[in-house]
């Protein structure tokens, strides 16, 4: 069991799912930076919302965490690269409120060319001001998105049934992926200079704050009026405000701030603004699906399984091709480890077959985690694995390769004058291992293998099982390899049980036996 901190309002039906998997589900909102460090002792999973501030400190408190999750999308509030280096996995929910996020977009979008809450508040308060509050329509209008990620994408689906014309500016995209989207590339001088509204979807970091600044604005187009549902600090408040006042930008609109929540900024006092407090994500929807999703990732990143949704994992996400893989790697890495007996100077990785022609990197991971799991104190994670080999002097190289002589696919760990290699085999994908130090076998791995080297002669097998049998170890799988050595073979034994250290030592004892090797995965 392990105990998760919550620290935020989370959908109730995320973390049931968590206290029905067993896990001791602390919530604890509202809590202080001082009181949050307090908290964070003993806390294997910590989980969060956009307002509680994970730093080094924090992380360097939480000595036990083996995942932090943000039941959302961003993550500026999270020192992912300290939890990297701590070997602490940081999980979100990316899609959890993409479609929330656009359609207060489109909602922000349309108030502000309407100016419905100023029209609002003028009539409440007792004043009939047709006139005043005319509006723009959106269609044949230039909509320029800055980012086209998930939320631009569904916001230019949108735009277009009202008939808007749209431009994005998103180094990340092709031209031609952005054509079949029906949107044109622009720079973003020009995206600025020739749109009517402009709403912006991008990450904050480093490259990205105070993107939407005075220079920027002073190119626009007369008449621009700016949306952002994103991330504060990216439109540089005092900026818009400035050019709000100077007729250089229509009207604004936004839904995030600088510093949240807050009661104050220089946009707030302006008529042609309309603000709301961070409601982006804020539909019961978007809320449901963001706890059920960490709840998902937090459960799998304890369970030292994959997580497809871990953002400072070094590798691209597994797709339905290379999952089924991951286990294999991981149990190929760990047995690799106690063939081996340590760490190697050079640990090589190679996927040959249809996998090789994916990304990788993620198996490579799942390796790493199987081999430093096998030798290593510590709890390993596709997060710290490649800290580990560097903090153990292992060079890990990767080589991959669609074409495989022998089977459809292969992995192979190898290094230190070793190797080993495994493959699926079957509609249900079975695990077997296929080769080890340039003898081929068959058979399935287990949590307790032998590999036992013989003189090729016999009566050795017999030799073998009778002294398991008077054990009381059943073989489960084994199978007989020749080895390169003329006159020498190599039986691969998968008991049903551990083979008591006395086993062994009488085995290595026994005519004829050359070498016992036990293997754990």
């Amino acid at each position: 069991m392990a105990r998760i901190l919550v620290t935020e309002d989370i959908a109730d039906g995320g973390l049931d799912r968590l206290r029905s998997a067993g896990h001791e589900v602390d919530v604890r909102a509202g809590l202080s930076p001082e009181q949050l460090l307090e908290a964070i002792v003993g806390a294997h999973a910590l989980i969060i919302r956009s307002a509680t501030q994970v730093t080094d400190e924090v992380l360097a408190a939480g000595a036990d965490l083996v995942v932090v999750g943000r039941a959302g999308i961003g993550l500026d509030n999270v020192d992912v690269d300290a939890a990297t280096r701590r070997g602490v996995m940081v999980v979100n929910a990316p899609q959890s409120n993409i479609v929330s996020a656009a359609e207060h977009t489109m909602a922000l979008l349309l108030a502000q060319a309407r100016n419905v809450p100023q029209a609002h508040t003028a009539l409440v308060a007792g004043r009939w001001e047709r006139s005043r509050w005319e509006g723009v329509e959106l269609a044949d209008k230039t909509l320029g998105i800055v980012g086209l990620g998930r939320i631009g994408k569904l916001v230019a689906d949108r735009a277009k049934a009202f008939q808007m014309r749209l431009v994005a500016y998103d180094p990340f995209v092709s031209a031609d992926r952005a054509r079949q989207l029906g949107v044109e590339l622009l720079p973003l001088d020009q995206l600025i200079a020739e749109s009517d509204f402009l709403t912006i979807h991008l990450p904050k970091n480093k490259e990205t704050t105070g993107l939407i600044n005075r220079d920027l604005l002073l190119k626009a187009k007369p008449g621009l009026r700016i949306i952002n549902v994103a991330r504060g600090g990216i439109v540089v408040e005092s900026d818009l405000a400035d050019c709000v006042r100077d007729g250089v930008v229509a009207g604004a609109a936004l839904d995030v701030f600088d510093t949240e929540p807050t009661t104050e900024s220089p946009l707030f006092g302006l008529e042609s603004v309309v603000v709301t407090p961070h409601l982006g994500a804020s539909t019961r929807e978007a809320q449901d699906k963001a706890g059920d999703t960490i709840a998902d990732m937090v459960q799998l990143a304890l369970a030292g399984d994959f997580v497809p949704f871990a953002v400072n994992v070094s590798a691209a996400e597994a797709n339905e091709t290379l999952r089924p893989f991951l286990p294999l790697a991981e149990r190929l890495g760990r047995l690799f480890s106690s063939l081996v007996g340590e760490a190697v100077p050079t640990l090589e990785l190679s996927f040959e077959g249809e996998i090789g022609g994916y990304d990788t990197r993620i198996l490579g991971l799942a390796a790493l985690k199987g081999f430093f799991g096998g030798i290593s104190d510590e709890p390993v994670t596709y997060v710290n694995g490649p800290q580990l080999a560097r903090d153990h002097g292992v060079d890990v190289r990767e080589t991959s390769s669609t074409s495989s002589d022998d089977y459809v696919n292969l992995v192979t760990v190898a290094g230190g004058g070793h190797s080993i290699s495994g493959t699926l085999t079957g509609r249900r994908g079975e695990q077997r291992i296929v080769g080890i130090d340039g003898h081929t076998f068959d058979v399935p791995p287990s949590e307790h293998m032998v590999m036992v080297t013989n003189d090729d002669r016999p009566g050795v097998i017999g030799t073998v099982g009778l002294l398991l049998g008077d054990a009381g170890v059943n073989i489960a799988d084994m199978d007989v390899g020749r080895a390169e050595t003329a006159g020498t073979a190599v039986m691969l034994i998968a008991p049903s049980a551990e083979v008591p250290a006395e086993v062994l030592a009488a085995l290595r004892s026994a005519p004829g036996i050359l070498s016992v090797a036990e293997l754990r995965g």
